[in-house]
């Protein structure tokens, strides 16, 4: 029988970047509710980068704002556990030797515990990180966001990730295997 510390074993080091990243989502959000007035930007590096607040209530990108409406925070806090817990199995059921995706998975982990905490607690995402191009500006975005785009990222390059062929004599044994 499978116990619920055989699907973690090999895997606490990916734990503890899970919970780094969360750490780090928190804390930059505690900080940046502490140090900025919301809608009043603070520019880092001039034409390219600014600390703006934004109370995101949508999903990601500002996509399906709740707008504060009990209704709409209970859904998108319903569909984030749904998410969050398929990714906590795909964690719990990958091998140990898969190390990329667990990486990739224990990022996007962090990240949405983060941005799930958030929702639970305000009714919105606390969101920081303005990126933009003279008048171009990519989405508000926060940490728990950029951990879950680099996992999403390292998911794909897994999945391009070329692997080798089977030797004959495994791929022969394959084939008798599905055919007998």
């Amino acid at each position: 029988m499978t116990t619920l510390y055989d699907g973690f074993r090999g895997k606490v080091d990916l734990l503890l970047l899970a919970l780094g990243v969360l750490a780090a989502d928190q804390w930059s959000k505690w900080w940046i509710e502490q140090t900025l007035v919301r809608g009043v930007s603070k520019t880092i590096i001039d034409g390219f980068l600014d600390l703006t607040l934004v109370h995101n209530t949508g999903v990601a990108f500002g996509l399906f704002p709740a707008r504060g409406e009990l209704w709409g925070v209970l859904l998108l806090t319903v569909l984030g556990l749904v998410a969050l817990s398929v990714v906590l199995i795909y964690f719990w059921r990958t091998p140990a030797e898969e190390r990329l995706l667990l990486t990739a998975l224990a990022l996007i982990l962090g990240g949405a515990v983060g941005n799930l905490a958030d929702r639970i607690a305000a009714g919105s995402v606390t969101d920081f990180i303005d990126v933009y191009y003279r008048s171009y500006h990519w989405h508000t975005f926060n940490v728990a966001d950029s951990a879950i785009t680099i996992g999403i990222g390292l998911m794909i390059l897994e999945i391009l990730r070329s692997r080798p062929e089977p030797e004959p004599e495994e791929a022969a044994a394959a084939d008798g295997a599905e055919t007998g």
